[in-house]
């Protein structure tokens, strides 16, 4: 199994500027690799409280910065970009990284998106599967004729430079949605389940569907690549330990949750650590739960929060250490299937 540090780029202020959280968090993509994590996502949003709005601005940087860490988005919100444009941006920091991109693409969220981009509920999807053609098409062919309904049309379009992988791994990211799993499967792509906000049944059932309509689409089933997300992080010598410092930051969130008319899944922290993937607690427990998860997902990559407010600098390379040293080692052994 890989494993990758994600970030989100929240920004709380507290007195720190955008550019000092910029720079922290291209700081944990460094630690990252020194720490032997396989990979460093940035996703991407457009509204506070996220500087998430330019990812492959913030992976150039920390391509500059490592050598050997893969470079992910989580996610690349292709119902929003102009696939032209976004391949554009991406293959050039796929060669200014030496071949270490990879790509999760999804329709994004928020309520600034209308506004910004003038995607609504209505069209995102149909926007994410055209946009999503096209863009496979860019980084498979070096001129592109096509039509479409949101972008002006290509005729024997040059697209450069070109990807120096041929081409990248493009991931599709699924929260809930049955769209994204079927277009995943439909091109034999691999999948990267958000697996973030319920129990661990429903993102088991997607994948159930995600294999079901890979094989009527005649795909090799030995091919299917599954990823996940969890829920929080954060891992300590003891339980118990965990669960003190982890509290009021769960608690935190579940006040901004109530505050928006959102009722949390989970009843109290302890819910949350026994039914949710959130990985919390001591080495051993993150491994039995990693253990649980990939019985029923079969996946091969699980993402990890790079940073989390409310925790110190101190407190997250801890923790950072303890898995990289203890938990990782024993869970590398995992395989998709």
């Amino acid at each position: 199994m890989r494993f990758l540090l994600l970030s989100l780029i929240t920004h709380f202020d507290h007195g720190k500027s955008p550019a000092a959280r910029l720079r922290e968090v291209v700081d944990s993509a460094v630690l990252g690799e020194e720490l032997g994590f396989d990979g460093f996502a940035v996703g991407e949003r457009h509204e506070r409280p996220f500087l998430s709005s330019a990812p492959p601005v913030v992976l150039s940087h920390i391509a500059a910065k490592t050598s050997t860490i893969r470079l992910w988005t989580g996610v690349t919100t292709l119902s929003l970009l102009d696939p032209v444009r976004a391949f554009e941006d991406y293959s050039t920091l796929d060669n200014l990284s030496g071949g270490r991109l990879e790509l999760i693409v999804g329709k994004g969220n928020g309520a600034a998106q209308a506004q910004l981009f003038h995607v609504t509920v209505e069209d995102q999807w149909e926007r994410q599967r055209e946009s999503y053609e096209l863009f496979r098409r860019l980084w498979r062919e070096p001129k592109v004729t096509w039509s479409g309904k949101f972008r002006p049309a290509l005729i024997d379009a040059e697209t450069w430079p070109r990807p120096l992988q041929q081409p990248i791994t493009v991931w599709h990211g699924s929260a809930t949605s049955r769209a994204s799993v079927e277009l995943a499967a439909r091109y034999g792509d691999p999948l990267f389940s958000a697996n973030v906000t319920n129990p661990i049944e429903p993102y088991a059932e997607l994948i159930d569907f995600y294999r079901e309509r890979w094989a009527f689409h005649g795909h090799d089933p030995a091919a299917i690549r599954i990823g996940a997300g969890s829920a929080g992080f954060y891992v300590t010598r003891t339980s118990q330990e965990a669960l003190d410092v982890y509290r009021p930051i769960w608690q935190a969130r579940v006040d901004q949750f109530r505050k928006v008319g959102v009722e949390p899944v989970f009843s109290s922290i302890e819910d949350a650590v026994e039914r949710s993937s959130a990985l919390i607690g001591s080495p051993q427990q993150i491994i039995d739960k990693v253990h649980r998860y990939h019985e029923r997902f079969g996946h091969e990559v699980t993402h990890l929060a790079a940073e989390t407010e409310g925790l110190t600098e101190k407190q997250q390379r801890a923790s950072l250490e303890l898995f990289a040293g203890e938990v990782a080692p024993v869970l590398r052994q995992l395989k998709g299937r």
